[in-house]
């Protein structure tokens, strides 16, 4: 038995079975698939007892590197620096602490390690009561015998482990909800008044994260008949980012509903953006339209975005409109434009953001925009569902042999239904 001293020990780990081993062969290397590698610690100022427990460990075949602490404050010092897993067999009547406290002091300060707590004969109900408060078993001094011992020992490391696996869970499911709402926030429902605008949106977050990031987009029609469009990608990747990206995003449906002039528009969210930004090198880009009722022209607002495609008929052509400064990158020195583009009859606008054509396709070489606009006209006959879909499945399949897409994809396809009335 290794008494700890005041300065703290070094503990070889025990080999805990959960199982019995002929339940089966372990991973390569032999033992059960349950095996353990765990410290045991006992916490008990008497030392006729802690002897008592620890012939009653090596008659279980748990023999081997058992610590003992006099006191509750040497625990928490020990455990503090104990990175394997441990089952601490601890006594209710310390000299630094007494009773249920102890098991509350203890699981504050060492949450991952499992506790058995050791009662007396009378002391059932305040056994009960700290397994209620976080140990995972206690046993009676006065009715110990090897095998209870060291069943309890495994018994109550295995429970500390389901216990940490269902506690992960949880807090996935609370990650996976969390990004269900930031989903909603980025990848909003176009608010348009009726069926004489087509507006397709598809989001792919990238493979480096796998959760959305600063990609944002909106489409909505004023009172007036007028459809605006919005599409930005906030630098980076991550929660900082996304969530400035679904700031950026009410922002600007905001304004848009406020009646507030284009270009301020795009001041007002660069204010915003150097405002809530984390980081001072964050920065985003975007791309603003309106299409006036009559569909005969877009009006285009460009802070730093890729140009974009003009889809008539099955032809497609690649656009670009004045361009501005990206937001945040010289805050209030940027100087923005209204760009007019003329649309033909049918005309139909695709925007998307940069991680649609970055993904690489050979050991040095990218898709680029000559190798995007290249793959819209192969598919240009298509519906817009079906266009959008095709340009960011065969962009990833591209990409897919160096890494797939690493970037965040954003892709709005817009123009009216019915060649422009409203």
């Amino acid at each position: 038995m290794t008494e700890l001293p005041a300065g703290g020990a070094e503990v070889s780990p025990v080999r805990v079975d959960a199982v019995p081993a002929q339940q089966g062969p372990g991973p390569a290397g032999g033992g059960s698939v349950w095996d353990v590698d765990a410290v045991i610690l006992l916490v008990e100022d008497d030392a006729g007892d802690a002897l008592l427990v620890e012939e009653m460990l090596a008659d279980g075949e748990l023999d081997s590197a058992l610590t003992w602490c006099r006191t509750l404050a040497e625990a928490r010092a020990f455990l503090a620096g104990c990175r394997t897993p441990c089952c601490v067999l601890l006594d209710l009547h310390l000299p630094d602490a007494v009773g249920v406290d102890a098991v509350t002091t203890l699981v504050e300060s060492a949450p991952d390690a499992a506790v058995v707590v050791l009662t007396g004969t009378a002391e059932a109900d305040t056994g009960l009561a700290a397994v209620a408060t976080g140990a995972q078993d206690y046993l009676v001094k006065g009715r110990l015998d090897p095998q209870v011992l060291g069943r309890s020992v495994r018994y109550a490391l295995q429970r500390k482990q389901v216990e940490r696996a269902a506690g992960a869970l949880r807090a996935n499911r609370l990650m996976a909800q969390e990004n269900a709402r930031l989903e909603r926030g980025l990848l909003p429902v176009p608010l348009l008044r009726d069926g004489g605008f087509e507006a397709v949106a598809r989001y792919e977050p990238g493979r480096a994260h796998g959760l959305l990031s600063g990609d944002f987009y909106d489409v909505v029609q004023t009172s007036d008949g007028t459809v605006h469009a919005v599409i930005g990608d906030v630098s980076g990747h991550g929660a900082a980012e996304a969530a400035l990206g679904v700031c950026l995003r009410v922002a600007w449906r905001t304004a848009v509903l406020c009646g507030t002039d284009r270009l301020e528009q795009v001041r007002v969210l660069e204010e915003i953006l150097v405002a809530e930004r984390s980081d001072p090198h964050l920065f985003a880009t975007l791309t603003s339209l309106s299409f006036p009722p009559g569909g005969d022209r877009v009006d285009v607002v460009r802070a730093g975005h890729p140009g974009l495609l003009l889809r008539s008929g099955t032809s497609v052509s690649w656009s670009e409109p004045d361009p501005g400064l990206a937001l945040g990158v010289l805050p209030g020195t940027g100087r923005w434009t209204v760009s007019e583009l003329a649309l033909p009859a049918d005309g139909r606008i695709v925007l998307f953001t940069d991680g649609l054509f970055e993904g690489r396709t050979g050991p040095r070489t990218r898709l680029g925009e000559d190798g995007l606009l290249a793959l819209a006209r192969r598919n240009g006959s298509l519906g817009a569902r079906p266009f959008v879909d095709t340009l960011v499945a065969e962009a990833s399949r591209a990409a897919a042999p160096y890494g797939g897409l690493a970037d965040d994809v954003a892709v709005l396809h817009l123009g009216w239904a019915r060649g422009g009335a409203w």
